[in-house]
């Protein structure tokens, strides 16, 4: 096991990372301090690895909501059912809820933890890569609205992350690439060197060596907390961490949350968002070429086909980091340097969203 620390003062917390986890009854009796906790997990995790936590958890008082799949669930309808069971069981401020799942499973808990009673301690034990190298770090807790991803949340620090790398075992391929997207994202906006690595150890990735997950977790965790250290809010620099981010969650929501994985729609905007940089005379095209040619050996869609300019170009007004001064974009100078800025006029955003209007 090796362990990473997130440094926010009195709210640090550890990323713990390695295999059987889930099962160590020591590192969860460090974890979780509370005597009342509740497991909040899907109908697709609980069969796998419920039980495997709950045993390690004996020492405590355990129940578990099992929700449905899918990012279509992340709701307030379904926030609603966990702060039901936390009332329904008399739990206390000093309880502790327990995602164990993926990102939608760690969005719905923590955004629960962060509302019930004004805030109780949650801790991530995230089952996808997906999770394991972003959205389980970092604190920030939300739900879906139709209209737009994520508008309904807060930001919450979880006590722990424990990161078990022997549930990825169990993912499917499709899930496994959406992780890898967020891999990419990393070593696109500050580590040119770890773009290389994928590179080099894609197949590595996609066949599940330990060795090449063990890294390539590590090396997007410590990324992601030295980031959040130094800009808990999202106030400067985290706001890098939404490479193809604005593009993404419009095709989310325009597909109702059920047309493309997270990861999907997130490799398909980091294209859109290459291109665009490319528009502005920075990336180079061989630089986008390099983006291309590895989102697709990860088996990545980098097209979203049939979605048209004009609805792209209105969901993504509904983007968080747009402000008074209208929508801002996070793009590339180069592989491993990214900025957020104003975005280009709409009709170089509808160039790059539609190049062949027609075709």
């Amino acid at each position: 096991m090796e362990t990473l620390e997130v440094s926010l003062g009195e709210r640090s917390y550890p990323i713990h990372i390695g295999p059987g986890l889930i099962a160590d009854s020591a590192l969860l009796e460090r974890s979780v301090t509370a005597e009342q906790v509740l497991i909040v997990t899907n109908e697709t995790v609980a069969p796998l690895y419920l039980a495997r936590l709950e045993a390690g958890l004996k020492a405590r008082r355990t129940s578990a909501l099992v929700l449905p799949d899918g990012e279509q669930y992340k709701t307030l309808e379904t926030f609603a059912r966990i702060v039901d069971r936390l009332i329904e069981l008399r739990f206390h401020r000093d309880a502790c809820i327990i995602a164990l799942g993926g990102g939608v499973i760690g969005d719905l808990a923590g955004f629960a933890a962060a509302s019930y009673q004004r805030g109780i301690d949650f801790v991530q034990v995230p089952t996808t890569l997906l999770a394991q190298v972003d959205s389980s770090v970092g604190g920030k807790t939300a739900v879906n609205h139709p209209h737009a991803k994520n508008m309904i949340g807060a930001f919450h620090q979880p006590v722990s992350v424990l990161a078990d790398t022997d549930t990825l075992a169990t993912l499917p391929g499709r899930e496994l690439a959406a992780g890898i997207a967020e891999i990419v994202k990393y070593g696109l906006i500050v580590d040119p060197e770890l773009f290389a690595w994928l590179e080099d150890n894609i197949e590595r990735l996609i066949a599940l060596d330990a060795g090449a997950l063990a890294h390539a977790v590590r090396r997007s965790c410590e990324i992601k907390a030295a980031i959040v250290a130094v800009d808990e809010r999202e106030q400067g620099k985290r706001a890098l961490l939404n490479l193809g981010h604005t593009f993404g969650h419009a095709l989310e929501a325009i597909g109702g949350y059920g047309s493309w994985l997270h990861g999907e729609a997130v490799a398909i905007g980091t294209m859109l968002a290459a291109n665009t940089s490319h528009r502005q005379g920075w990336l180079s095209a061989a630089d986008c070429r390099r983006i291309e040619t590895l989102l697709r050996r990860a088996g990545l869609p980098v097209k979203a086909g049939g979605v048209g300019a004009d609805d792209m170009l209105e969901a993504m007004t509904l983007d968080k980091k747009a402000g008074r001064h209208g929508l801002r974009l996070v793009l590339l100078r180069r592989i491993g340097e990214a900025v957020l800025t104003a975005a280009p006029e709409r009709e170089v955003l509808r160039e790059v969203l539609d190049p062949e209007p027609g075709a």
